[in-house]
């Protein structure tokens, strides 16, 4: 064999193993650059007020004549709906459900002879409306109707069956996932300062869920709304 053939076949050879090192140091030091991340979540929070109410006003009545119950469970249900006319509740806002009529003599666990009042109807007139302020001016003159001798009561396990809802959330969406965004980016680029890093383009990232809490007991009409995002950013060097 021709020793020149020989020596160009090595040659060759050995630029072929230099030209697949190089390309092998390339790739790895690629693939290090690709996996170094830096994950962060951005949070956002609104305080926002209740936009629509349900207010359930309750109340019992007790005997034995069912007829007359009815009679007087009609002149309560009158009085509350003109209690909440005059505070300007209106009439779209208002409904009256159906009684609850529990028939001691029909539980067979009860001594019909123990029983002084044989029926006890449960009646409720609800508010539902978007007007909160409204409704709240109203709910702090209840004690009208206590002097009309109407009782108003909590639910049948003690507390109250007021409801404040947000339904706006769909409105504040978008600008609330912007500032969680720009949240998250800004503690990712401190985090790429602190390294001595430059900061890359997103990998992947996360939207939680919008919460909405009541922060105040005492103020259930007032909301928090909250979202975090999470989102993995490559470091550059």
């Amino acid at each position: 064999m021709n020793k020149s053939f020989i020596l160009y076949s090595a040659l060759i050879l050995a630029l072929g193993i230099v030209c697949l090192g190089a390309l092998l140091k390339s790739g790895i030091v690629g693939f290090k650059d690709s996996e170094r991340v830096v994950t962060v979540k951005g949070l956002s929070e609104r305080t926002v007020k209740a936009d629509n109410v349900l207010w359930p006003l309750q109340y019992k009545i007790i005997g034995n004549d069912l007829t007359m119950l009815y009679g007087d469970m009609e002149k309560n249900n009158q009085k509350i709906i003109t209690f909440l006319k005059n505070n300007g509740i209106a009439d779209s806002d208002i409904s009256i459900a159906l009684p609850v009529v529990v028939d001691l003599y029909a539980d067979r666990y009860v001594n019909t002879n123990d029983v002084r009042s044989r029926y006890n109807i449960t009646a409720t007139v609800t508010v539902t409306s978007k007007n909160v302020d409204q409704v709240l001016k109203a709910m702090n003159n209840t004690s009208t109707l206590l002097k009309d001798g109407l009782a108003i009561s909590s639910n049948e396990y003690g507390t109250s069956a007021i409801s404040f809802t947000f339904e706006g959330l769909n409105a504040i969406k978008p600008e609330m996932i912007k500032e969680a965004t720009q949240s998250a980016r800004e503690a990712a680029e401190k985090f790429a300062e602190d390294s001595a890093s430059r900061l890359g383009k997103i990998k992947m990232a996360s939207q939680g869920q919008f919460t909405i809490t009541d922060p105040d007991k005492n103020a259930p009409y007032v909301k928090q709304v909250r979202v975090v995002t999470t989102i993995q950013y490559y470091l550059k060097d």
